[in-house]
Parts: C-alpha cells; structure tokens; sequence
C-alpha cells in the first residue's frame, strides 16, 4: 500500500465530487455482531476480591485456615522478610506464574491462587517483566506486584511505539523491523491464530480481520517473540478500553463496535487535528442524512479507503482507480468499507462515538492546513475555486 497523506482524502474528494457518480448499494455486510470479553470493572474487582476474602475466611470452619493463612500470608508472618525475583515472560498464564510463585516460596497452595487469580481476572492486570516480590504481600499484593509499572525489562526485550492510524500490514512491518519476529510469521499469525475476544473473527484468514483493533500504543515485546502473543497484547489492549458504556453508545446511534471502529477509521486517516468530530458529523451525515444528503447520494468518497482496497498503489489516483469493483471503493459503493481501514487512536474513537451537530457534508483543507465545512455543494465549490483552496 503507498503511504498516504491524510489530507488527500479532503483535496480529492473536493474535485471528485464535481463527477456524476454511478449509484450502486453496498455489498451486505457479513461479519457478524459478537459480543467482546468483558474488561474488569475496578468496582467489581474490589467487590470480588473482598467475596474472595469472605470464601477464604468461611473455610476456617472446615479446616480451612491454611489456605485463609497463605492467601493473607499470614503462614509467612513471623519470620524474615525474603524477597525473590519472579519473571513473567509473554508466555506465561495464571498456571505458570502460580508456579514461579510457590517456587519462590512466595505462595504454598497454587490451586488457590489460581482460583483467586481467575475470579478477580488477574491475569489481565499481571505483566511482562521482571518483578522483586517478597513473602509479606499476599495474593492481592502480589498481584499488584506484577502489573508492569512494577517491574523492570529484560535485555531480551525492545520497546516499540505503534503510531495511530497504522494499518496491520504497516504494524507487522514495524515490528518485524524492530525484531519481534519475521514479517511472515506475524503475517502468518494475523491470518490463522485462534484470539479469545468476540470481535475477531476467527473463521477469517485475512488479515483484516484484525484491522482497527491493534491498539496505537507503545509496547515492550521479547525479541522474537511468539508472533500471535505479540499481536494479542495490542488486541488486548484494545478491549480494555472497550465497556459497556461505549457499547451503549454505540447502539444508541444504531451502530455496533465494529462500524464504530471502522467510522473511527476513516476519521483517523482524514485528519490527525482537533476537527475529527467535524470529520465525523460529515461521515453521519453522509451516512443517515435525509434525502440525497445533499447531494452525495450517500457516498463517502474516502481515498484512504479506495487504496486500503488497491493494496500496492502507487502514484496520484487515477479514474482507472475511481472505478475499481472493490468494496472498499466509497466513490463506487455508499455506507462503509466491509471493515476498518487502519487502527485508530483513542480521539477518533471518541469522535466516532461524540460527533459534532452539523449540517455539513463537505469539507476540504485550505493551505494552512486547516479543513473547512461546507452544508451544500455549491458552497464547497466556491470553496476549491478559491485561492484559498490546498489543491489551487
């Protein structure tokens, strides 16, 4: 895919717009709404954790005090503080690191700590890295313990920034540039690994089934690193910023979490500045607008996704390109690609979800680098006719 520019998107749509476009209805959208894991609520994770004290402590009745005793480490109370080095690699799980732990002499019943680590949802907060513990901190410290902030990064590692708007084929190459792994075998992972949140579809073996939910964030990673464990960490970073209050944004404007995100997007490939909710009243308003919407018939008319769609473009768009029969052409095709075009930043998500109020259907960026909005056609053209226009 060429590098694109975000604000060719506003410069070519203004001369396009002026073209009669064919009208034609959008393929039928297959990806089904599925329900995503559910990110622990600190509330709850308080309120659990105190139910977990309660099971503990009513276990004491039935000889239950040993396990009461290493959960508050209360059988490690009495004698010198020892404090060992645990590692949490990308590799462990909740079985693992109850085994680094008793190992270290840090816990006594690994079942126990399991079942606490499960019903609070630790393993969520548990972290790659190295991690000074000692035998005065029960579960819930140890815990805590281990979340990343706490620790320090192997040799073995690299700390890696995925910037915003970065397809998966771009995030692949940057991490295979930073020697995660090999561009293959994170392609490979991408298309076939099985990843446990409902918004992936694990029957797909395109790699855009994994577009838009590659959380922009920096990471640290091990140098060659099991590839599908590499790109989990980004997905799940992903569905911890993803509650029920957004989902009930989302159905509230009628859409579900994967046209949010797709929405989210496109506004982060059309601008980068303070104007994405604009951006995204423009894309609503093309989208459920009456009439038509001022005459764009419904017609989003995004570069950024004609090219997600004509993967190894290169040069200026050409009407040959216009004319492509892929659905990812929202000059051919109204309403939304079949998926997102790139993984956006948190701001376009939240504009997605909080447009602004407009009348706007048209926008295109001025030579200060600044878009302008436009509620009709004609105001628009007068707009790129002018010499304020970035395109003249």
């Amino acid at each position: 895919m060429s590098d694109f520019n975000k604000s060719d998107t506003a410069s070519w749509d203004a001369g396009q717009v002026r073209r009669e476009q064919p009208q034609r209805s959008a393929p039928p959208n297959r990806r089904r709404r599925r329900r995503k894991r559910r990110r622990m609520n600190p509330f709850l994770f308080i309120l659990l954790h105190l139910t977990f004290v309660a099971l503990a402590a009513s276990l004491l009745g039935c000889g239950g005090w040993l396990l009461f005793s290493d959960f508050c480490s209360f059988n490690r109370a009495g004698g010198p503080i020892i404090e060992s080095v645990v590692e949490v690699s990308a590799d462990d799980t909740v079985d693992t690191i109850a085994d680094k732990l008793a190992d270290a002499g840090l816990i006594e019943y690994k079942w126990f700590f399991k079942l606490y680590a499960n019903i609070t949802g630790a393993e969520e907060e548990i972290g790659m890295g190295s991690y000074t513990l000692n035998t005065d901190m029960d579960y819930h410290a140890l815990v805590a313990g281990m979340r990343s902030v706490s620790g320090s990064i192997n040799e073995d590692t690299v700390r890696v920034t995925i910037p915003e708007g970065y397809t998966v084929a771009q995030t692949i190459a940057l991490l295979a540039k930073n020697g995660v792994n090999t561009e293959a075998a994170l392609t490979e992972a991408a298309q076939t690994a099985d990843f446990d949140y409902d918004f992936i579809d694990n029957e797909s073996e395109e790699i855009s089934r994994l577009e838009g939910y590659l959380f922009p964030d920096t990471y640290d990673f091990y140098v060659g690193e099991k590839p599908a464990n590499a790109l989990n960490r980004l997905i799940k970073n992903f569905n911890s910023k993803i509650d029920d209050e957004l989902l009930a944004a989302a159905e509230a404007r009628g859409y579900d979490l994967q046209k949010i995100v797709t929405i989210a997007s496109l506004i982060e490939r059309e601008t980068a500045g303070g104007d994405q909710s604009a951006i995204a009243s423009v894309i609503y308003n093309r989208l459920d607008g009456p009439g038509d919407k001022a005459g764009t018939n419904g017609l989003l008319q995004v570069d950024a996704s004609l090219l997600y769609g004509l993967p190894g473009h290169e040069g200026a768009i050409t009407q040959q390109d216009l004319e492509a029969d892929t659905p990812y052409n929202l000059y051919k095709y109204k309403g939304l690609p079949p998926t997102p075009i790139a993984n956006p930043g948190w701001s376009a998500i939240e504009a997605a979800l909080q447009p602004q109020e407009t009348n706007y259907y048209y926008y295109a960026l001025s030579k200060d680098g600044t878009h302008h909005f436009f509620e009709t056609y004609q105001e628009h053209l007068n707009f790129v006719n002018s010499s304020d226009y970035y395109g003249n």
